[in-house]
């Protein structure tokens, strides 16, 4: 595994551990390759990418494709906002760009 590899895998780990494996916006258990570690803040957007828990969140696939909503148009399906999904795992932009800052 190269370095990048490595730092998406992780934050993969993380998210997907501290979200009991579980989406965390309907609270389905898909199997772990449906399972997917979004990024509430777009990685472009980020320093180093934004690969933190603090800027990830477990979606299954019908809510993923929710949340993508607004990084596709710019604005966001209902309750899907980056806002909402920052609350979803207790934590906010501010926190995910420090968080980011340290990778």
């Amino acid at each position: 595994m190269n370095k990048k590899q490595i730092v998406r895998a992780n934050f993969r780990d993380a998210v997907f551990k501290r979200d009991n494996y579980k989406c965390k916006m309907c609270g389905s258990k898909p199997d772990i390759e449906q399972l997917d570690a979004h990024h509430i803040t777009d990685r472009t957007l980020m320093p180093n990418g934004g690969y933190v828990k603090e800027n990830g969140i477990s979606l299954c696939p019908p809510c993923h494709i929710k949340a993508e909503t607004f990084h596709n148009t710019g604005t966001s399906y209902p309750n899907y906002s980056p806002e909402d999904l920052y609350k979803k795992i207790g934590s906010d932009h501010a926190r995910a760009i420090k968080a980011s800052e340290r990778l």
